[in-house]
């Protein structure tokens, strides 16, 4: 076997000993533009040992040595932004701005990363008693799996990695399979730094590869981003192995829209927060959710014509508003949801379905879909829908909408349009998700705070970047010290309790 796209392991490209590969599509085509080869459970055990070995000198580098590597590594970045966006274009198929806009979310991570030396550099407690110091420092947990989803990818393995490098692991990033060499090209440009061959490596796969992760004995913490389904599945059995989990599931995410609230204003929010790159972005707006009948009447009105106005086309197309979905399975997916929504009783206000473009019929393209009067029973509203189609729910009051939000599986983002005040602060207090916005479409933190979602959009306690990224990658000690002076005298066993007078 020669697979176009190898792992990448020890600072070279290695195909492994798996014997299977896997087809990477161009999903504007429709056409297999590389094979991607696919990681064994023995593989993986060769990758954890270059890994850990790796990892051992890495975690006795300075920080100040780290710390430069980890800036290197952003100007390198920044420098491959171009020939990044280009892959990201041609594998996932989102328009290269949308790309650009990606990579340049992915600089912030790495900038906080820089921060590391003050996110680990413990707490000290001079003479807690009897003249004993207390003090607790942060140390690398060892070697980190990273598995990152088709929807960024560069992104998120690099919110994911950066700061698990910066304290002082190794990592095994699996990318998702569908789009594996922009990860490729990261362990390129973390070599490029600086970086000792082997504390970042690229192990590619499918569940396979998953499995062996999670089972290594030399794996010490797993992050994961992708579906709810297979999250819960990381969380349980990362768990049940003993290892630290963090794993991101997927995401049902309102827009509440007041009667006060622009409607020309919330209605462009909407379409860039619910189409863009093609909703495949577990942070997209699904549904809108006005109250009222006067506000979802006039919201409808406003949406429709821009709903009908997206330009959908590849990668490269400067005109396009999105491009096509990751595979030709997606399209069926989110048709098939379409299909459910009418039949299911909603209306249908734009239809995307059968779209096809000149030059690329065999193209995975879902146009711009809007479908009203969309109900808490349907299939359309509970699961996620990954792609172009969004959804009105109307709702008579605020309490209604609401716990609409709190009824919900998924709590990931929801964000609420108002001029008022009050609205909002009760908004943010009583809804259960873990991301929030008011009058901000997205509500994606910057990189220095914590990303993550509540209810089951997230198992684990930790979170994706942000100060808790620190934590999650590092293990804690506390030290109890005291030097006795040269006079001090045994006085025998003390056998009670040991206090701090």
């Amino acid at each position: 076997m020669s697979s176009d796209v190898q792992h990448f392991v020890g600072g070279d490209s290695v195909v492994g000993e798996g014997g299977r590969e896997g087809d990477v599509f161009n999903p504007a085509t429709g056409e297999i533009r590389a094979q991607c080869a696919y990681a064994s459970a023995e593989d993986i055990d060769d990758v954890a040992r270059v890994a850990t070995l790796a990892g051992k000198a890495w975690a006795k580098t300075s920080i100040a040595k780290r710390l430069e590597i980890v800036f290197n590594f952003r100007n390198e970045f920044i420098a491959a932004r171009d020939d990044l966006a280009e892959l990201i274009g041609l594998e996932h198929g989102k328009t290269l701005s949308d790309a650009r806009g990606e990579l340049q979310r992915a600089v912030e991570a790495i900038e906080f990363a820089c921060s590391m030396p003050h996110l680990t550099k413990g707490e000290y407690s001079l003479n807690i008693g009897g003249e004993i110091d207390n003090f607790s420092v942060q140390q690398p947990l060892g070697v980190v799996a990273c598995i990152s989803p088709f929807n960024f990818p560069a992104m998120v393995p690099i919110m994911m990695s950066t700061m698990a490098v910066a304290v002082g692991n190794a990592v095994v990033l699996k990318p998702s399979e569908r789009v594996p060499s922009a990860a490729v090209e990261l362990g390129r440009i973390w070599q490029k730094a600086g970086l000792p061959d082997g504390v970042f490596n690229v192990a590619h796969g499918d569940k396979e590869a998953v499995d062996a992760l999670l089972t290594h004995p030399g794996i010490a913490a797993v992050s994961f981003v992708g579906s709810t389904k297979v999250a819960e599945y990381v969380y349980e059995e990362g768990c049940r192995h003993g290892k630290r989990v963090m794993a991101f599931g997927g995401g049902k995410n309102h827009m509440i829209v007041l009667p006060d609230a622009d409607l020309d204003l919330v209605a462009d929010h909407f379409i860039g927060a619910g189409y863009g790159s093609a909703a495949q972005r577990c942070m997209a707006i699904s549904v809108a959710v006005p109250v009222g009948e006067q506000t979802a009447d006039a919201l409808v009105e406003r949406l429709v014509p821009r709903v009908e106005a997206l330009q959908i086309g590849p990668y490269d197309d400067e005109s396009a508003d999105f491009g096509p979905l990751i595979t030709s399975q997606s399209k069926q997916t989110v048709e098939r949801f379409i299909d459910e929504s009418v039949s299911d009783g909603a209306e249908l206000r734009v239809d995307g379905r059968g779209l096809e473009l000149s030059g690329y019929e065999n193209g995975f393209f879902v146009g711009g879909t809007l479908v009203d009067h969309v109900h808490p029973n349907m299939s359309f509203y509970r699961e996620e829908v990954f792609g172009p189609a969004r959804g009105i729910v109307r709702a008579s009051d605020v309490d209604e909408a609401i716990q609409l939000v709190n009824d919900h599986e998924l709590g990931n983002g929801v964000a609420m349009f108002t001029r008022d005040g009050h609205a909002a602060r009760r908004f943010f207090e009583e809804v259960d998700v873990g991301m929030i916005g008011v009058n901000v479409p997205v509500p994606v933190p910057a990189g220095y705070h914590n990303f993550g979602g509540l209810k089951r959009s997230k198992f684990g306690e930790g979170y994706l970047f942000g100060p808790d990224a620190a934590r999650f990658y590092t293990k804690i000690k506390t030290i109890s010290v005291r030097w006795p002076a040269p006079t001090d005298d045994a006085d025998g066993p003390d056998m009670t309790m040991p206090t701090n007078d």
